[in-house]
């Protein structure tokens, strides 16, 4: 009987050594005390609970991130600001280019308008009778006129000046810009030389008609020398009668930055038109 139980306890004994380490690692477990068990069952929890927690989406990427960091991240390049600018710069041209006509055509257009407005201003001047005024085309360009304003109120002291020096007529020079009639002309006196009458330095004209401000296609050539022939009794034009000073010429480029600086004046402070008794 105890050879019996001997064999008994050494194959208790041989199945426990053969057992895995994990069941007999639990085993010795089982005779811990009950805190113990406790503490092991709390760590356990603590261990799904972490990895409930990094399985979500948001630790997933944190964790990716660690893991890579030492290997070279594949970044896309973004367009910078200034790249940005030069595709929307292209697009709206491509977008313009579409909607407008080229400038080339464009000149072309307004080159034909300025050119049928002008032949039929020349045309209308040419029939009048009353001789108010004459043109002639300089160096033969349609765009650069010499218009000789043969009459001014004969009840002026202008007038009077006029025949005391026998002079015929006041010339002006005339230049159309390439989107006349839509801009205005600019006008300056040659000869002779005037003072007052809104003539200035360089026999710019002081109107606000000649300005983009006060210009209207509408108006023709006829009606704006008629216009400035009343400017120059209203403001008591009279022909320069000083030694010396009536032989000097008047200058275009002198004419052109005294026009420029009068407007821009007149811009800040408004046009005032000369009261009816100076005239």
């Amino acid at each position: 009987m105890a050879t019996l139980l001997r064999k008994i306890g050494l194959i208790r004994l041989h199945d426990r050594d053969t057992e895995d380490p994990k069941h007999h690692h639990q085993g010795s477990l089982k005779g811990t005390k009950g805190n113990q068990k406790n503490n092991n069952t709390k760590h356990c929890n603590t261990s799904n609970e972490t990895n409930n927690i990094l399985s979500t989406p948001e630790i997933k990427a944190r964790r990716f991130d660690v893991s890579g960091k030492d290997k070279p991240a594949v970044k896309q390049d973004k367009p910078s600001k200034d790249t940005k600018e030069k595709q929307l710069t292209a697009g709206s041209k491509a977008t313009s280019g579409s909607v407008m006509p080229p400038p080339a055509a464009n000149r072309q257009h307004c080159t034909q308008v300025r050119t049928r407005r002008l032949m039929k201003e020349l045309q209308e001047i040419r029939r009048l009778g009353d001789n108010f005024i004459t043109v002639e085309l300089a160096d033969d360009n349609l765009f650069d006129w010499n218009v000789k304003l043969h009459q001014v109120d004969k009840d002026s002291a202008l007038w009077q000046d006029m025949k005391e020096t026998n002079t015929e007529y006041i010339l002006l020079n005339v230049t159309f810009p390439d989107n006349f009639p839509f801009s205005p002309p600019f006008m300056r006196v040659l000869t002779p030389r005037l003072e007052n009458g809104y003539v200035l330095d360089g026999g710019a004209i002081c109107m606000e008609l000649l300005t983009p401000r006060g210009w209207s296609s509408a108006y023709t050539v006829e009606a704006v020398m008629r216009q400035f022939a009343a400017s120059l009794v209203k403001g008591q034009g009279r022909i320069c009668r000083k030694a010396g000073k009536s032989k000097k010429a008047f200058s275009r480029k002198e004419a052109e930055a005294t026009f420029k600086s009068l407007v821009k004046t007149h811009e800040k402070y408004g046009w005032v038109s000369p009261p009816v008794s100076d005239g």
